[in-house]
């Protein structure tokens, strides 16, 4: 039985435990992957205050440890199932099951795919989602970012000092990404865009070829090594139905972090907001873990305190 059960070992859910364990609450992280979440598949990081330009997976490392350090207990695990309606709340993993007062859903965002032929067959063939990961085994060659946003952007840079020629596949006449990408872009000479132009088809029998792209309502075929697809992600809510979303899927919450039931907090990428940044998300996670102490404490259920290491 613990305080309180954290879901997603992003930013925010790392945070979170931080300030949980300074609450000397009884906590539990719950990750199915590897603490740090996106932040592990970006290559550099320059707006977070403090640290200049970082890797992602060295701010992850940092975050991991000052955790650590505090005695975070980690479950590795995915959860597949989760009632929160209830006073005390049940989360289940595929191998464990969990009870708690209450739980902080930190549970980020997955990847939005392109649903086009070809797609699925390809993938790890030349389709991939993260440049950072795969970027190195097309050194030389011609790839393709389908994507107008941060990380298109993003990842065509990264691209660039790797392949010899990088084409931006973007479906509307412009760019959604902040104004100091677009400019690196134009500024770097082996990448091209094309504007209002849409993939229908990757090819390809064991690795990608070609794709096949309109524009115009005209289809043409062009040869192509790798996809890199960067279209935006969507939230994760589906397991946990009993939490009010908006059409879009994404958690109903203001900076409060608390949502429509009680003892139940979200904070980072999952839940509603303006803003999807890691200063945002660590901000949400302080929030979040500060109501679910607050909740613990007026509602009586705290757990014999859990003496902590201090920062």
């Amino acid at each position: 039985m613990f305080d309180l059960i954290v879901i997603g070992a992003g930013p925010a859910g790392l945070t979170a435990m931080v300030y949980a364990l300074r609450a000397r609450l009884n906590s539990i992280l719950i990750e199915r992957e590897a603490c740090g979440g996106k932040m592990n598949l970006t290559n550099e990081i320059s707006n977070y205050p403090g640290c200049g330009k970082i890797e992602g997976a060295k701010l992850s490392e940092y975050m991991l440890r000052d955790a650590e350090r505090l005695g975070a207990n980690i479950e590795y695990g995915e959860v597949i199932e989760a009632n929160l309606n209830e006073k005390i709340k049940i989360i289940r993993t595929e191998k464990n099951e969990f009870n708690s007062v209450s739980v902080i859903v930190s549970n980020g965002l997955k990847t939005r795919y392109l649903k086009c032929p070809g797609e699925d067959k390809l993938i790890g063939r030349g389709v991939s989602y993260c440049a950072t990961c795969d970027g190195f085994f097309f050194k030389g060659k011609k790839t393709a970012v389908i994507g107008g946003g941060n990380t298109a952007l993003e990842d065509a840079l990264y691209l660039s000092n790797i392949c010899s020629e990088v084409t931006i596949i973007v479906r509307k006449n412009y760019f959604k990404g902040e104004k100091f990408l677009i400019d690196l872009l134009k500024e770097t000479e082996n990448i091209n865009v094309l504007f209002e132009t849409e993939v229908k088809e990757i090819k390809g029998e064991k690795f990608v070829t070609s794709f096949i792209l309109e524009k115009n309502d005209q289809e043409n075929e062009f040869p192509i090594d790798a996809v890199f697809i960067a279209i935006g992600q969507q939230p994760e809510s589906k397991i946990f139905s009993e939490i009010n979303t908006d059409d879009l899927g994404y958690f109903i919450s203001d900076e409060s972090c608390m949502t429509n039931i009680d003892g139940v907090f979200v904070a980072g990428d999952c839940r509603t907001k303006d803003l999807r940044q890691i200063v945002t998300a660590v901000s949400d996670g302080a929030s979040a873990a500060e109501k679910a102490f607050k909740y613990c404490k007026q509602n009586k259920h705290l757990i014999a305190p859990v003496f902590t290491k201090q920062l």
